[in-house]
Parts: C-alpha cells; sequence; structure tokens
C-alpha cells in the first residue's frame, strides 16, 4: 500500500480533512455552532458547501457512467439541475435565511416547520423528521457505496472492508467538527472536484486524438451515443430535466442557505455556484462520453469498465495520469462521497437531537449534552447507512435517485409555497408533505408510465397544500405576523 504513490496521495489527503476537523472542533462552542454553524459563512464557503454537498458520488461515478454506457442523451439531467439549482438559490435561499431567524432561530428544517405553522403538536415537525430519516438514510447509503467502490479500486481490497474504511474517514471529521468541519472542508472538496472534472476530459481528448476524432470513433460503435434524443421519450427527458424539482426540498442544501451570515452574501454566492456546477456537470459528462471513445480505442484496457460501468471516471484517471496526479484527482471522487455524505450524516443527527430529543425526551438538556447526543447519532446514523450499502451490486445513481424524488416531493412544494404564501396552513403543510412523500414511494415500486416519481409527487404536494389550506381555517395572526415581518426584513435588508 505505501509503495503506490496514488495511495499516498489518496491518505495524505484523508488526513488532511480529518486535521480541518480537528481545528473546526476548536470553534465549534455550543450546539448552534455544531449543527448551523453559528450562521456566519461566508457567500464562498457558501456557494462551494451548497455544490458539495450537492454533488456526491454520483458525480463522478453515476453520472459519467450513464452516458459511458447511453450517450449523451442523459445529459438532460445535468441541464435540469442547473436550472432546479439556479431557481432554489433565487427564490428560496434569501427568503429562507431570514424566515428560519424570524421563526424563533429555528436550527433544522422539521425545527422550522413548527415555528413557522406555530404546530404546538410537533406533529408537523415529527412527520419531516421521520422523512429525512428514511431517505437520508437512503442517500447515506449511495455515498457509503461509491466511497467503497473507490477504496475497493485503489487499495485492491475486499468490498466489505472498504465499505467500513471508507466510512470512517468521513464519520471522523463529522464526528468532530460537526457544520464547521463540513462546511470547510466542502470548499476544499468543491475546487478539487472541479479542477478533476476538468483536467481529466481533456487528457482523455489528447489521447484519442481530439474531438472529432472522439465523435468519429462513438459514431462507429453507437451512432445514436451522440444525439440528445437516442432512446429517449418525451417522457424519458421530463423525467430528467425533473431532477431539478429535488433542489426546492434538500435538506442538506437547504440549511447552507439557512447558515449563511447575510443575505446580502447570497447574490454572489448564487453567481459562484452556478458557474460551479456548470463546469462540473460539463465535465462529468465528458468523461462519460469521450471516455466511451477511449475505451473503444483501447478495448484492451475496458474490462472493468465493461464489468461496471460507473468505474470509467476511476479508470481513466488510473490509465491516463502519472500515479501521484491520480491520486490527487481520484481524491476528488472521495471529496464528493465525503463532502455529500459529511452534511448528510449531520442534517440526519441534528434532527434527531433537536427534533426528537431535545424537544420530546429532554427538553431541559444543556448545549454539552445535545452535543454529545448529536454525536452519537452521527455514528449510528452512519451504522444503519453502512448495513444498507452492504450489497456490492448496489448502484450509485439508483439510490441517489430514489431518495431525491423523496426530498423534493416532501419537502419542496411545502418549503417553496410556505416561504411565499401567507394563508398556508398546518394542515396544508402536513398534506403536502406526507401526500408527496408516499407518491413517490408508491409510484417508484410500479412506475408508471416510465416517469421519474418525483414529477408526481411534486403535482400531488402542490395540490394537496393547496385545497388543504384554502378548505381550512386562515392561519392564526402571530403566524401571519411572522410572515409579514420576513417581508419587511427581506425588503430593508436586500
Amino acid at each position: 500500500m505505501f509503495s503506490n504513490p496514488s495511495a499516498i496521495t489518496f491518505i495524505g489527503y484523508l488526513i488532511l480533512m480529518v486535521l480541518v476537523g480537528f481545528y473546526a472542533w476548536h470553534h465549534t462552542r455550543s450546539f448552534g455552532d455544531y449543527i448551523l454553524g453559528g450562521r456566519r459563512l461566508g457567500g464562498l464557503v457558501t456557494a462551494l458547501s451548497v455544490g458539495a454537498s450537492d454533488m456526491s458520488g454520483w458525480l463522478l461515478m453515476g453520472l459519467p457512467g450513464a452516458v459511458f454506457l447511453s450517450g449523451i442523451s442523459e445529459s438532460w439531467i445535468g441541464i435540469g439541475l442547473v436550472i432546479g439549482a439556479w431557481l432554489n438559490w433565487k427564490i428560496d435561499a434569501a427568503r429562507l435565511r431570514l424566515y428560519t431567524e424570524v421563526s424563533h432561530n429555528a436550527l433544522t428544517i422539521p425545527d422550522y416547520f413548527r415555528q413557522r405553522f406555530e404546530d404546538k403538536s410537533n406533529g408537523l415537525a415529527l412527520c419531516a423528521a421521520a422523512i429525512i430519516l428514511i431517505f437520508f438514510t437512503i442517500y447515506c447509503a449511495s455515498g457509503m457505496v461509491a466511497g467503497a467502490r473507490l477504496f475497493e479500486s485503489t487499495f485492491h481490497m475486499d468490498y466489505s472492508a472498504a465499505l467500513w474504511i471508507g466510512a470512517a474517514a468521513t464519520i471522523a471529521y463529522v464526528f468532530l467538527g460537526g457544520f464547521l468541519a463540513v462546511s470547510w472542508t466542502d470548499s476544499i472538496q468543491a475546487s478539487l472536484m472541479c479542477i478533476a472534472l476538468i483536467v481529466t476530459p481533456v487528457a482523455v481528448l489528447i489521447d484519442v486524438g481530439g474531438i472529432d476524432a472522439a465523435n468519429a470513433t462513438i459514431a462507429s460503435i453507437n451512432p445514436d451515443m451522440t444525439n440528445m434524443m437516442s432512446g429517449q421519450t418525451f417522457i424519458g427527458v421530463i423525467s430528467l430535466l425533473a431532477w431539478g424539482l429535488g433542489y426546492f426540498g434538500q435538506p442538506h442544501i437547504l440549511v447552507r442557505f439557512m447558515a449563511t451570515r447575510s443575505i446580502k452574501v447570497i447574490p454572489n454566492a448564487r453567481r459562484i455556484s452556478t458557474l460551479w456546477m456548470i463546469f462540473c456537470l460539463a465535465g462529468t459528462c465528458a468523461c462519460g462520453f469521450f471516455g466511451a471513445a477511449f475505451f473503444a480505442s483501447h478495448p484492451e484496457l475496458a474490462a472493468a469498465v465493461n464489468e461496471n460501468h460507473e468505474r470509467v471516471f476511476i479508470e481513466l484517471c488510473h490509465i491516463l495520469f502519472n500515479p501521484w496526479i491520480a491520486g490527487v484527482l481520484m481524491s476528488a471522487i472521495l471529496a464528493a462521497v465525503m463532502s455529500t455524505l459529511s452534511c448528510q450524516l449531520l442534517v440526519c443527527s441534528s434532527t434527531l437531537t433537536e427534533d426528537f430529543y431535545r424537544r420530546i425526551l429532554r427538553p431541559k438538556a444543556g448545549s454539552r449534552e445535545l452535543m454529545l447526543f448529536s454525536r452519537g447519532m452521527v455514528l449510528l446514523v452512519a451504522l444503519v447507512a453502512i448495513i444498507l450499502a452492504a450489497n456490492p451490486e448496489n448502484l450509485v445513481l439508483s439510490l441517489v435517485s430514489y431518495a431525491w424524488a423523496g426530498f423534493g416531493a416532501a419537502f419542496g412544494p411545502v418549503i417553496l409555497v410556505s416561504l411565499w404564501w401567507r394563508r398556508m396552513t398546518r394542515n396544508g403543510a402536513l398534506a403536502g408533505m406526507t401526500l408527496g412523500a408516499i407518491t413517490v414511494l408508491v409510484w417508484h415500486q410500479f412506475a408508471w408510465f416510465g416517469l421519474y416519481e418525483i414529477v408526481p409527487g411534486f403535482i400531488v404536494s402542490l395540490a394537496a397544500i393547496f385545497i388543504v389550506s384554502l378548505l381550512g381555517k386562515a392561519p392564526e395572526k402571530a403566524v401571519t405576523d411572522s410572515f409579514e415581518l420576513m417581508e419587511r426584513r427581506l425588503k430593508a435588508e436586500s
């Protein structure tokens, strides 16, 4: 292991991330610091942290693998994601930042729902917390699978051992430093991911003789791979574009908006984050597309990708680069996995601590007790995710798509409408949340019409919110007063 330059570089990167966790530990003084960084993130860190926490292992494994297998038609998903992310920044970010502060300084998404609708029964928050735990555990499992595949490839170890070792590195710095560690490491990891996704497709094109030669090779294998509509139906394109709807309901992204120092940093952060996304998604599609040309030209090197198409980026790094450089580039996969997995673990831990332990079991718990419990929940959620990821046949993209749809449909409409419509009621939110989640669970099982489950889930959730809110009694004055306060502050601070 220690004679392998790629492995040495890889281990060095892991050590750096854990050291950042130790540093953040010294800046984490309270439970609010641990789960939301004290609401003091600047624009650059917010922008890169949103990007890195969003783009998990599927960015460097799932998506390039899909493009490698089916062609450029899979890139519709990237177009949908860029549009959805930009709209989420534009429509939700500033309002959510202010509203969570106005709503008794809500620290989690379930806590925001409780305070936004003055829900004394805690039913809304408990429902939200249950949805977070169900879908985030699946999401965490996808990160565990991606990390295990990477360690399996780099160190030539058994999948089970790779699964545990890969998870341990992420758990370490989340356990130590909480939100600050996650946000600071995200900034490093986002930069590394972007560099890797620019450098790798350029190296592939140099090897195959340029864009024209690559296109000619791909056309000789399968001409349909160069057609954006190949193998796609109208419903198929809508399904891929609909990934963008998911952004409105992803708790690990929304908490980054909540943690910004001020809404004044949001416009610049939006521009940085959108540019970062465009570069990364274009690069990942290029890796898969031109990777198909590379392995067609070098069939003797294609055994690993033929066995598992999600290994295309890993194999390109191994083959095309000096082992030291390859180690750095493959660390980008680890960066993608760790950045998303870390914030997901933290959101799950925060939800269990704030919305179950503190609100129901121990209302008078002190900050130190809450931090200890939250760290324990990081370990518990990680253990469950490891168990779910134990099957080496799991595909990263399929696990991510399920969890992404669940959050997008359950929380997206509720967040969106709650920030813009004062007449929305607690029962409307509860109906939208539960029916959105149930629709995704049912639709996923039957896959009706081949339509991605987030589309019907989002529509059903929106309809339920408006119908139930309008049929019920109008919100109490305290609820509408908070809404008006948020809007006044928005105008004053914009």
